[in-house]
């Protein structure tokens, strides 16, 4: 192989191992969570915390222009998980309230203490809830609960998940390892390049044939 086509062949190498690594990442960060409607531009974010037996969420965390948040705003689990929401002491008296959804969410409304909920399969869907006094300034939420949820794609780090999920769907793939074999990938090619260019056929250094 001549000089100059070595060089284009190891150059369309490494293009083509920067593209399929980055279209990997790019499907990599591709996941899903439920379709919280009533949480968009809402303080407070998602979180997927199935596997877990007992969460908590914080009730007048800062955020919707004060201390009329909850956080996470919206949370994924499974059935037979105990939900404690916990007080900070900020941002007044809040409470928890089911708006719509399967489950009964009714709170007293308080400074400080902590409200426990179990959800079942009988809580199977998506509740939304709120903080009555400060609804109108934001302060809402939503437990999905099981797999049949409706749900919507997002990106990777717009939707805030834990990596997990990607292997969950069976892709145990990282952003960051994906980058690692970029690198790699180009950097054989750049060392296998110049070896060839000093060692290998070549017309000025006589070796090898046509």
């Amino acid at each position: 192989m001549k000089r100059r086509d070595f060089i284009r062949t190891a150059g369309g190498s490494a293009a083509a191992t920067t593209a399929v690594a980055a279209s990997s990442g790019t499907a990599a960060a591709q996941t899903v969570q439920p379709d919280f409607t009533e949480l968009e531009g809402i303080d407070g974010g998602i979180e997927d915390l199935r596997g877990q037996d007992e969460v908590t969420v914080q009730v007048g965390a800062s955020g919707n222009g004060g201390n009329v948040a909850f956080s996470p705003a919206g949370i994924w689990v499974d059935p037979g998980t105990t939900v404690i929401w916990e007080w900070t002491g900020e941002g007044g008296d809040h409470n928890v309230v089911t708006t719509d959804g399967p489950a009964s969410l009714e709170s007293p409304l308080q400074a400080d203490g902590s409200y426990e909920f179990e959800f079942t399969e009988e809580h199977a869907g998506i509740t939304n809830y709120q903080c009555a006094p400060h609804a109108s300034l934001g302060m809402l939420g939503a437990v999905a609960v099981g797999e049949d949820v409706p749900t919507v794609e997002v990106g990777g780090s717009a939707g805030g998940w834990p990596e997990d999920l990607a292997h969950e769907a069976g892709v145990p793939i990282q952003k960051h390892y994906v980058g690692i074999a970029s690198f790699l990938g180009i950097a054989v090619s750049l060392v296998f390049t110049f070896y060839v260019l000093k060692y290998g056929e070549s017309p000025n250094t006589g070796q090898g044939g046509a």
